[in-house]
């Protein structure tokens, strides 16, 4: 059981640097906002601006970065 729970935690670990390795590149790549100009900016991402308020709801960017994670996932699980 022990040896299981050190491979999930040296998988975990290595996601984690792979992770932080993306998070540099896309800060090397950013525009004046941060991160990739188009990410969280895509038809379906709802931003409602009032007076003092504004409410941000990135559905469509919430979608592909689950279809990506999900899709990454399954390629590392699969036996």
């Amino acid at each position: 059981m022990l040896s299981g729970m050190g491979k999930a935690l040296i998988l975990m670990g290595i996601l984690l640097l792979v992770l932080g390795a993306v998070f540099l590149a896309l800060g090397k790549w950013s525009n004046s906002e941060g991160g990739l100009g188009w990410l969280g900016r895509l038809p379906g991402d709802f931003i409602i601006k009032r007076d003092h308020v504004t409410f941000y709801f990135p559905l469509a960017t919430s979608i592909i970065v689950s279809v990506v994670g999900s899709l990454i996932l399954y390629l590392v699980f699969r036996r």
